[in-house]
């Protein structure tokens, strides 16, 4: 049986993606071209490896044994491709990050001063909600991983490296902008706009509701930050939300922050990474990087809590709020 790495790789992201055409475009190549090459793999193999099912692909039990052959051998050419990147050193070198959805406000910028400093590394950054992210990390595809929530597992190596405070948010008029005092009631009839399920900020919300004992009953459920901000200047209701993401919107004042207990919530960025990845030169270039470059950023995060009357101390274990 004569196999090619070409051929599995295909076949795994074929039955990653659950369809011909979506693993033809994650993989920039034409649906013909896969399925050629799934045909050679079945003439290879001596037998069917998927079906059709309606519009849906289903492995066969050949199928899926192929598939766990795809899948053992990703990880030592992942091993090889790191050590050789390693020998190549750190300016010619392949960098990849992937993010959550928030660092989108200011890892582009990050990246981009870490261009300029090493142009001859080829990077990559990919931004994805916090679900997506813990898939990648749990198969080790990238450099590092960016997150302010990681999954409480012991075992993965983080570095906190900046903040990221979580601040809630309305529209001008909305009522809670006047009342002096946040009443129960008040917590229990008002709408929140939040993102989709996973997703950090919407933990946080949850949390927060249930420290009045009420549950979080979303008015709307929407998938990205802008649409979030959007649907909060449009009356929806309120929502929680990175600070990062709202620096605009409370210049020209189409947001305010709320001043309401527990907020703005002392939440962190972590560098993430599953433990025995080697860490490349350009890897390595790229942390030293975040620990100058992300202290500007939370410079300007402490001026702004600072301008609508919050006190930031910091300390080792993170930051404090304080009123």
């Amino acid at each position: 049986m004569r196999l090619t790495l070409h051929q599995l790789r295909i076949f795994r992201a074929v039955a990653e993606a659950g369809s011909i055409a979506r693993a033809a475009e994650q993989l920039h190549l034409t649906a013909p071209t896969l399925s050629i090459q799934l045909k050679q793999l079945s003439e290879a193999a001596g037998m069917p490896l998927y079906e059709i099912v309606g519009r849906k692909l289903r492995l066969t039990e050949a199928g899926r044994d192929m598939l766990e052959a795809a899948l053992a051998v990703r990880e030592p050419l992942q091993r090889l491709e790191q050590q050789l990147a390693a020998r190549q050193g750190v300016e010619r070198g392949r960098l990849r990050i992937a993010a959550v959805s928030t660092a989108e406000y200011f890892m582009p910028q990050v990246l981009g001063s870490f261009r300029r400093r090493h142009p001859g590394i080829e990077a990559t950054l990919r931004i994805m909600p916090r679900a997506a992210l813990i898939e990648r990390l749990d198969q080790g595809l990238d450099d590092w991983y960016l997150m302010t929530r990681p999954p409480a597992r012991g075992e993965l190596e983080r570095e906190r490296i900046g903040i990221n405070p979580l601040v809630m948010i309305a529209a001008p008029d909305h009522p809670w902008t006047r009342s002096p005092r946040l009443e129960f009631d008040l917590v229990t009839n008002t709408g929140f706009v939040v993102r989709e399920q996973g997703s950090g900020t919407r933990l946080w919300t949850a949390e927060w509701l249930q420290r009045f004992g009420a549950e979080l009953n979303p008015e709307l459920e929407l998938g990205s930050n802008e649409a979030i901000k959007q649907a909060v200047r449009g009356g929806y209701g309120l929502a929680v939300i990175s600070l990062h993401a709202v620096q605009l919107e409370l210049d020209a004042g189409e947001l305010v922050l709320l001043d309401v207990p527990h907020f703005p919530a002392p939440v962190c960025w972590h560098l993430l990474q599953k433990p025995g990845r080697i860490v490349t030169p350009a890897a390595r270039a790229f942390r030293e990087h975040l620990q100058v470059e992300m202290p500007r950023h939370d410079e300007t995060l402490i001026a702004r809590l600072e301008s609508v009357g919050h006190r930031w101390t910091g300390g080792p274990e993170g930051y404090v709020v304080a009123r």
